[in-house]
């Protein structure tokens, strides 16, 4: 064999090599995570001197205030939720204003254990402060949601406040 054609031969080798790495499913190729989080902003505050109220009213309960005396750092971020993943039982320092934009997610209380369903184009409030809660992706398609926190802890403190799971929820 010439060394031209040797050349060839190696370089077309090659060519098979680039374009079943690029176009076959490989092993080496990883699944998205359970629960990917990106943050899209800075932790920033406000330069006034902001006070927030928010009343929540669920169908056949009593009316909930939750009041941030000083909700002056916010933050909001990206989840995206593979199908069956499910947050750890946790808390947030203030509420969390949490818009649903693709596929279901289902909120569960500590303090009642009923499951709310919330589906893409709905939002709804978690109090923080302690108010102990999980969700997860019931579906079979990934849940993305945006959640904008008040009273966001300073950096490097996560968003996220570990929690025991109650023992009388099945979830």
């Amino acid at each position: 064999m010439t060394k031209v054609r040797g050349a060839v031969l190696a370089a077309a080798l090659l060519g098979v090599v680039v374009v079943g790495v690029n176009v076959l499913p490989s092993a080496a190729q990883q699944a998205p995570p359970p629960i990917a989080a990106e943050i899209l902003t800075g932790r920033a505050v406000f330069t006034d001197d902001v006070d927030v109220k928010l009343k929540l009213k669920r169908e056949r309960e009593q009316r909930t205030v939750v009041n941030a005396r000083d909700p002056s750092r916010t933050i909001v971020g990206r989840w995206t939720v593979q199908p069956g993943a499910q947050f750890p039982w946790h808390t947030h320092a203030g509420p969390v204003v949490v818009n649903v934009t693709q596929g279901e997610l289902v909120y569960v209380a500590a303090d009642d254990c009923v499951k709310r369903s919330y589906p893409a184009g709905t939002a709804f409030v978690d109090p923080g402060h302690g108010h102990v809660h999980t969700a997860y992706n019931p579906t079979g398609a990934p849940t993305v949601f945006y959640a904008t926190f008040f009273e966001a802890p300073a950096a490097p403190a996560p968003l996220l406040i570990a929690a025991d799971a109650p023992a009388d929820c099945d979830v």
